[in-house]
């Protein structure tokens, strides 16, 4: 215990940091355990024991460390379990397909897809959520899709979908803290039955200027460019295309499209060096004033208008906060890139966004800057990076030295989160930033700024022209790096523990300061060594059955139905860690398919196994239908399955999956992960089973 309060007598200044943790904990807590028995006994433990320790260590540091941490876990746990309570929404029972009508809330132009998404409160009426989700052409879609504009529409309504797979986008999860109900499309022409009223608040007032500009920059630069200057400005990518989307996210350049700390930092400085640029041109007022405080008020104005310009996504909103929280440092004479404000930051993002912590833009913004500041707090880094009289050479080259350290620090800091949450990793990213983020940040971004203010004038076209030949050279930057030879390299999902292991290593090493700090490398270690070694699995099914992959040891990936959607195609190979074309199971060896059934036998670990599953929902003989289950190892169908059919190890029909969600196995281990497994939190809806109607099976 003497050893425990000198240690952490040494780190108390490093405390602090540690309580944005703690409630981190706890909201991970929430999201990770599976039902409400557990959620229950992680408050009661964690508040129980935290209270003790807290009565119990008033003298001691160790003991009082120990307790704030506990209360804050329990504190966590409960603001994620009331946020879900308090964002609490119906769902859409079933799919339907009918008349709506309702008031838009929110537009978003998806010009690259042909699309336009709106987010549409609904008028009440029996069955139907109060907000969906609906997609319309963009071709044919009528002038006044404007926030506050009613419309009527004969759509086709779904509930949220969950993953199809295990490990991938649980869109289910988002629409419940986003108060959505369904999701859809239009079946034919959406009618506007009553425009915009005037007026309506100032959000919406601000959500039709941001339309507005969003079309004003897309018709200045055409395709991508535009895009790509529309989500620099309004946070708008619909008009960036699918290829240059893939390209930016393969070549580690993504985050430039999402306005985040590059961008609300970029319009921070700018404004503050230009206030004090022309302020310091009044002799009498730079001699009164302190014009570095009115300045970083400018830029406080200037970061809280780009916010709500950019439509106050969760990523910027915290980017906007921790801008804030410098630009108090810098008022109040103190460093202010510190931990600390990082610290600031995450603690009021998760006090009224709990959520916020299980998304990937979280995870990967808090853990660029946590690395940023940490690297270049250590002192050797200091010290080697610090400032000196030298020669022009010697000074660019120790700043190409920093840039690229730090580079590197970043691609290793963010890759366990990117491997988890997007089942893939980069190697180039690093060196694409040196020359992106510079490019954006002090060519780009000026020039089209510059094009905005002087299209007030009708003299913009030049500043334009330059915008787009910038633009065009970002993309080329994305394009051919995301073209080399082993950009991209993909894995399969990994386990939930071992990210959580490599997250806490990361963490102990980022904020901790003494020699203890090198203990963090162990669990980073088990966490990393266990997301290598998981094997891959070996059968893929989607949720509703119809879909199957078999991976082969080669990192071939064979489909049951050939026809299946790109979509389809995607989730497969993400879940399964393979970037070739998928191929027929036709083509697998060991594989016999007609047009409505396959078997097939698959040598995994040391023995072999059987798998039966059907393509079509036709009638079958009934009698070599049960031979064949009899045979199987596992029977895998999208319809219900005779009782009859009995395979050795794994029958999954339409009821077995209405309850499990997609499934994938791993043959060799005999382990099979499906996505709903034992949870219970409020978004998982499990399939109910209906009375069987008359199997196709044999008539049985």
């Amino acid at each position: 215990m003497a050893r425990a309060e000198a240690w952490l007598e040494a780190e108390r200044d490093q405390l602090a940091l540690w309580v944005p943790v703690a409630l981190g904990t706890g909201i991970a807590a929430w999201f990770g355990l599976p039902e409400p028995r557990l959620w229950i006994l992680f408050l009661t433990v964690s508040l129980g024991l935290g209270g003790v320790a807290l009565a119990a260590g008033m003298r001691g540091r160790f003991v009082r460390a120990v307790a704030i941490f506990l209360l804050g876990a329990g504190i966590g746990c409960g603001l994620a379990w009331e946020r879900a309570r308090e964002v609490a929404a119906p769902k859409l029972a079933r799919p339907m397909i009918g008349m709506v009508s309702g008031q838009i809330v929110e537009v978003d132009p998806l010009p690259a897809r042909g699309k336009i998404r709106l987010v549409v409160a609904l008028d009440p009426a029996p069955g139907l959520p109060p907000r969906t989700r609906i997609n319309l052409d963009q071709q044919g879609a009528p002038t006044g899709l404007l926030p506050g504009a009613r419309i009527a529409a004969k759509v086709r309504l779904e509930a949220p979908p969950p993953p199809p797979l295990p490990g991938a986008y649980d869109f289910a999860e988002v629409a419940w803290f986003q108060g959505i109900g369904a999701t859809g499309k239009a079946m034919g022409p959406v009618k506007v039955t009553a425009p915009a009223p005037p007026g309506g608040g100032f959000m919406r007032w601000l959500a039709g200027r941001q339309l507005a500009l969003t079309g004003h920059i897309e018709h200045q630069l055409a395709g991508s460019e535009g895009g790509v200057a529309a989500a620099f400005v309004t946070g708008d990518v619909g008009a960036i295309s699918e290829d240059d989307n893939n390209a930016f996210r393969r070549s580690g350049l993504a985050h430039l499209l999402s306005i985040s700390g590059l961008h609300v930092t970029a319009v921070v400085a700018a404004t503050m060096f230009l206030v004090l640029r022309i302020l310091a041109l009044w002799p009498r007022l730079a001699l009164r004033a302190n014009l570095l405080l009115i300045a970083a008020a400018a830029g406080a104005l200037a970061g809280i208008a780009y916010t709500l310009l950019s439509g106050a996504q969760v990523p910027t909103v915290r980017s906007c906060v921790a801008a804030l929280l410098v630009l108090g440092g810098i008022a109040l004479g103190r460093e202010a890139m510190t931990l600390r404000m990082v610290a600031a930051g995450a603690l009021i993002v998760l006090l009224f966004r709990p959520e916020a912590l299980v998304g990937p833009s979280f995870q990967l913004s808090f853990a660029a800057v946590t690395a940023i500041i940490a690297f270049h707090e250590h002192p050797k880094i200091r010290a080697l990076l610090l400032k000196r009289d030298e020669g022009l050479g010697r000074k660019l080259l120790r700043e190409l030295v920093g840039l690229l350290a730090t580079g590197l620090l970043v691609e290793a800091a963010l890759a366990p989160i990117a491997v988890y949450h997007f089942h893939r990793a980069g190697f180039y990213g690093a060196l694409a930033n040196i020359v992106a983020i510079p490019l954006t940040t002090f060519v780009i971004m000026p020039l089209e700024a510059l094009a905005l203010l002087a299209d007030m004038a009708g003299v913009g076209a030049p500043f334009w022209w330059l915008t787009g030949k910038g633009l065009w050279f970002l993309l080329w930057i994305a394009r051919t790096v995301a073209a080399l030879p082993g950009a991209v390299t993909s894995l399969p999902s990994m386990p939930l523990a071992a990210f959580l292991l490599m997250a806490a290593g990361g963490l102990w090493i980022a904020l901790w300061r003494t020699r203890m700090r090198r203990l963090g490398v162990i669990p980073f270690a088990i966490g990393l060594t266990w997301a290598l070694l998981t094997p891959p699995p070996d059968l893929l099914i989607t949720g509703d059955g119809q879909h199957l992959a078999v991976r082969t040891p080669d990192g071939a990936l064979h489909l049951l139905r050939p026809r299946a959607k790109d979509y389809v195609r995607q989730q497969f190979s993400e879940g399964s860690g393979v970037q070739a074309t998928a191929l027929d199971l036709d083509a697998l060896p060991g594989a016999i398919c007609s047009r409505d059934v396959c078997v097939a036998s698959l040598r995994r670990g040391g023995r072999d196994w059987h798998l039966i599953a059907t393509r079509t929902p036709y009638r079958l003989d009934l009698k070599q239908f049960q031979e064949v289950c009899a045979w199987a190892d596992s029977a895998i169908s999208d319809r219900w399955l005779p009782r009859s059919c009995v395979p050795r190890w794994l029958k999954l029909d339409k009821d077995e999956l209405g309850q499990t969600g997609g499934v994938a196995i791993a043959l060799g281990r005999a382990s099979v992960r499906t996505v709903n497994g034992d949870d219970q939190h409020p978004w998982v809806v499990r399939r109910v089973s209906s009375p069987r109607p008359q199997a196709r099976i044999g008539g049985n």
